[in-house]
């Protein structure tokens, strides 16, 4: 029971600092003759749902000097014909589309795709931003990312990604567990390589060229570079993005566990990070089991009141989501953004996807301590720690028949 309410005092707290600093951001901005130049790069493999729609928003920024790397893991990759075609329309924007030349057994495909944009830009780039396949940046989406680096304190800018509920229910628990990280990714730093920008002239002085070589992600350890150079991360509130697709459970359950296989090797904060995902699912794990042992036991005083504990605490949770939720639509709207409406049916999926997020989020912390391999996108690498990773083997990547077009990778 004590340790319900003090993890609901926890919730309120982490829920109301988070709400306040997302409402009430400021930033510097660029003056539109001050705007430096940028490099985005865009490292693909597979054809994800949204990534024409990806690709025809990056050639609407409204930004004065930028340009558009896109580098596609290989020319059989589906990816590859959607780059060519969506990208082959004729517009003022500096567009180079090329193959994945050299595949390093070193590091993931993602960090040796960034490694070769990176390297092939030009001298007069100042700021190089990342983005996703599954991001579809607005039109002021690069000007807002960018802005906050006219602080001389502030090294990286990223954004956040926020998930639609949808209807699979892999996809409400991403959605549930998602709420739970965008918070943890803000108070801790953690940049997003989705929506992320950092000075060229940074990328020089940490090496990250080498580093990268070396990594299993490209962004979850740029907190502990900026750390050691004395430098800011800047997350901005406008830079959430919408993502629509959906995904099964197998689907999250892999997922999940990568992105907190990523925070395990390249955090410097991994153990609060431990510490909170294990208490947020123990914690009401034991007052369920406590209050089913009750009522098994007949006393069944302390077997309903444990029980209607756990449901004041679930119910509890939902109303937060909720807070969140109205926080984002209002960021959202600014740029004429509007999510779907949530049905009773889909409410109520929510409620029931709560401890099955849980369940599904304490076996992947589990996975995650254990682990020495882990697949992406078809391919497996050998995890024996953070500068040591090796690809196991290299192919194409091979498509399955979606019967879901939406469908996450």
């Amino acid at each position: 029971m004590f340790g319900l309410v003090g993890l609901a005092l926890f919730e309120i707290s982490f829920t109301k600092i988070f709400i306040t600093s997302f409402s009430q951001e400021a930033q510097d901005s660029y003056q539109d003759h001050e705007l430096p130049k940028v490099a985005i790069a865009l490292c693909l493999r597979g054809a994800d749902p949204f990534l024409a729609n990806c690709l025809q928003a990056l050639l609407n920024q409204n930004y004065p000097q930028y340009e558009l790397r896109v580098v596609v893991d290989s020319e059989e990759d589906l990816a590859w014909n959607i780059a060519t075609q969506t990208l082959g329309v004729e517009t003022n924007v500096p567009v180079q589309i090329s193959p994945l030349r050299i595949r390093r057994e070193t590091c993931s495909l993602k960090c040796s795709a960034l490694i070769q944009a990176v390297t092939e830009l030009q001298e007069d780039c100042e700021i190089i931003a990342l983005v996703d396949a599954d991001t579809i940046p607005h039109p002021n989406w690069l000007r807002e990312l960018v802005s906050p680096l006219k602080n001389p304190k502030i090294g990286l800018t990223t954004g956040n990604r926020w998930y639609v509920p949808g209807k699979q229910w892999g996809t409400v628990c991403r959605y549930l567990w998602n709420v739970a990280a965008v918070g943890q990714m803000y108070l801790y730093r953690i940049p997003w390589g989705g929506s992320l920008a950092i000075r060229t002239e940074l990328v020089r002085q940490a090496q990250l060229i080498e580093r990268w070589e070396k990594a299993f992600c490209e962004d979850t350890m740029l907190r502990r570079v900026l750390q050691e150079k004395g430098l800011q991360i800047k997350s901005v509130a406008s830079l959430m993005m919408v993502n629509r697709e959906e995904c099964t459970l197998p689907s999250f359950r892999r997922w999940v566990s990568r992105q907190l296989l990523n925070a395990k090797l390249y955090h410097p904060d991994w153990n609060a990070i431990l510490t909170y995902g294990t208490i947020t699912w123990l914690i009401p794990a034991l007052a369920g089991l406590s209050s089913l042992i009750a009522l098994l036991t007949g006393q069944r005083t302390a077997g309903v009141f444990l029980g209607g504990s756990l449901l004041a605490y679930i119910t509890l949770l939902l109303v937060l989501i909720g807070v969140w939720e109205r926080a984002i639509r209002r960021k959202l709207m600014l740029r004429q953004e509007l999510l779907p409406n949530l049905s009773a049916i889909a409410f109520c999926q929510l409620v029931l996807a709560v401890p099955l997020t849980q369940l599904l989020c304490a076996i992947a912390l589990w996975q995650t301590m254990l682990t020495q391999q882990v697949e992406w996108r078809g391919i497996t690498y050998q995890i024996k720690g953070p500068w040591n990773i090796r690809l196991l083997e290299y192919f194409p990547y091979q498509y399955s028949k979606r019967t879901n077009p939406k469908a996450s990778l």
